[in-house]
C-alpha cells in the first residue's frame, strides 16, 4: 500500500510540474517571443519563429545602436526601395561594401512616385494613402546594413510627389489650361499640372506639405538611419513651365527664399539630424537660382552635405567649350567641385565678417559652430552622351580628388538600375 501511495503521489507532482511548465511556456510565447528572446541574447540578425529575418513591430527602436561609427569620407551607390526588396540585391550591396572602397548606400523611401517604401504607421501617411509596402521591415535592413559597417542614408523626394498631390490638389501645382478648359473655380486633382513624365507636382510654399515631409522624416531618422538625404526641393524644371499655377506662392516672394525658409525649417525640426541636400549641378558655377529657386550658397547654411549632380552628360552642349561635355568626365566634375569649393569659401567668409559675438552661448550656438557643411557629389556611373566605363567613371572619382583635397569627404555613384561599375573602385 505504503508503494502505490508512493507512486500515486510522485504521479501527482509531476502532472502539477507539467500543467505549470504549460502555462509558463504560453505566458512567454505570448509576452516574450522567440524573436525578442534571441535579440537579447546576441548581435545576431533576429530571426522570429519561422526562420524569417524581422524585428518585432513594437521593438524600441529608439535604442538601436549603430554598429559602426560614421566614417569620415562616405563613398556611397545608390538603390531604389524595390531594388533593397530583394535578397539578392542586397547581398549584392553588401558584397560591393567587402570587396571595394564603397562603404556607404542611400536607399529610397519616398520616391518620385509620392509612395512611402515602409510602413511609417504615420496618420498623415495612412490618410493620404501615400504607404506601398515595398521595404517589408525597414528596421531589420538597417540593422543588417549596419552589422557590415555600412552607413545608410535614406533619401526623400521632396515637392514631386503625386500621391499628396492627387490626395490634396489644394497644396499642388495645377495647369490654367486644364483649368479654363474644364470650367473649374476651385483645384482638384483632374487640372494638375504635369512635367514631362506625367508627374505632378506641389507647390513649394505650401507648409502642410513641409510639415507632411518632416513627419516622414522624423519617423526615418528613429528607424537608425544614419543620414537624411533630400531631393526635388525646387520648383519645376521641365514640362510647360508657362502653364503653371500656384495655390500657395505669391509669385512675388523669390524661388530661392521659399526654397532656402524650407532648408531652415527642416533644420529647426531635425536640429540633431544628419541632413543632405541635392542640387543641380550647375548650381555649382552659375549664379542666380536657375529658374528653380535653388542657390548653393542658402544650403551651405542648414546641411551637413551638399551634393550637387554634377553628372557631364546633364550639361548643356558647349559648356566649358565642350560640344559633348559628357565625353569630358574629369574636365566637367573638376572644374564643377572647384566652383563649388570657391563659393563655399566665400560664404564661410562672408559669415565671419557678418557674425558677432553674442552675450551668451546656448546649446543650440555651439552645435552650429561644430556643423561645418562639407560637398560630396553625385557623380556618373550610367552610359548617357557617352559610354561611361570603369575608365570614364574612375576619372569622375579621380576630379573630386583633385578639386577638393583635403575637403574631399566622398561622393554618391547614381546609377538609376542601381547596378555599378566595381572596376572603377578602388578595393578594400
Amino acid at each position: 500500500m505504503k508503494s502505490n501511495k508512493f507512486y500515486i503521489i510522485v504521479f501527482s507532482i509531476l502532472i502539477v510540474l507539467l500543467i505549470a511548465g504549460g502555462g509558463l511556456f504560453i505566458f512567454y510565447k505570448k509576452y516574450f517571443p522567440l524573436s525578442k528572446l534571441k535579440a537579447n541574447l546576441s548581435n545576431e540578425e533576429v530571426i522570429d519563429e519561422n526562420g524569417n529575418n524581422n524585428v518585432d513591430s513594437d521593438t524600441d527602436i529608439s535604442s538601436k545602436k549603430t554598429l559602426n561609427p560614421q566614417p569620415e569620407i562616405i563613398k556611397a551607390i545608390y538603390a531604389t526601395s524595390w531594388s533593397v526588396s530583394r535578397e539578392s540585391y542586397i547581398n549584392y550591396m553588401i558584397n560591393i561594401a567587402r570587396t571595394t572602397e564603397i562603404n556607404a548606400v542611400v536607399i529610397d523611401i519616398k520616391d518620385y512616385s509620392g509612395y512611402v517604401a515602409y510602413n511609417t504607421e504615420l496618420p498623415e501617411v495612412e490618410k493620404y494613402g501615400a504607404e506601398q509596402i515595398r521595404i517589408s521591415n525597414v528596421d531589420s535592413l538597417i540593422e543588417r546594413l549596419h552589422q557590415e559597417g555600412i552607413y545608410v542614408i535614406a533619401r526623400i523626394s521632396v515637392f514631386q510627389d503625386p500621391v499628396l498631390a492627387r490626395a490634396r490638389p489644394d497644396l499642388a501645382v495645377h495647369s490654367k489650361f486644364k483649368l479654363s478648359s474644364l470650367g473649374l473655380g476651385f483645384f482638384s486633382s483632374a487640372s494638375l499640372w504635369l512635367d514631362n513624365l506625367e508627374l505632378a507636382w506641389i507647390d513649394p510654399a505650401a507648409k502642410e506639405a513641409w510639415d507632411y515631409n518632416i513627419a516622414v522624416s522624423k519617423d526615418a531618422a528613429s528607424r537608425g538611419f544614419d543620414e537624411l538625404n533630400f531631393d526635388y526641393v525646387r520648383f519645376p524644371s521641365d514640362g510647360n513651365l508657362n502653364d503653371m499655377v500656384f495655390p500657395l506662392w505669391d509669385e512675388a516672394t523669390p524661388k530661392h527664399l521659399v526654397i532656402k525658409d524650407f532648408f531652415a525649417q527642416l533644420r529647426k525640426e531635425l536640429p540633431n539630424v544628419k541632413l543632405s541636400i541635392d542640387l543641380f549641378g550647375l548650381t555649382c558655377s552659375s549664379y542666380g537660382d536657375l529658374g528653380v529657386g535653388q542657390v548653393i550658397e542658402d544650403a551651405y547654411e542648414y546641411f551637413d552635405y551638399v551634393c550637387p549632380m554634377v553628372y557631364p552628360s546633364h550639361y548643356a552642349l558647349g559648356f566649358l567649350g565642350y560640344s559633348n561635355p559628357a565625353e569630358h568626365p574629369y574636365e566637367v566634375v573638376r572644374y564643377s567641385m572647384e566652383s563649388a569649393l570657391k563659393k563655399r569659401a566665400i560664404y564661410n567668409e562672408s559669415q565671419e565678417k557678418s557674425s558677432s559675438v553674442p552675450p551668451s552661448k546656448t546649446s543650440e550656438d555651439e552645435e552650429e559652430e561644430k556643423r561645418e557643411v562639407q560637398l560630396r557629389p553625385w557623380i556618373q556611373d550610367f552610359d548617357l552622351g557617352a559610354d561611361y566605363n570603369a575608365g570614364m567613371v574612375r576619372a569622375e572619382i579621380q576630379a573630386v580628388y583633385d578639386a577638393l583635397e583635403d575637403n574631399f569627404k566622398g561622393f554618391m555613384l547614381w546609377n538609376s538600375r542601381n547596378i555599378y561599375t566595381t572596376d572603377a573602385l578602388e578595393p578594400e
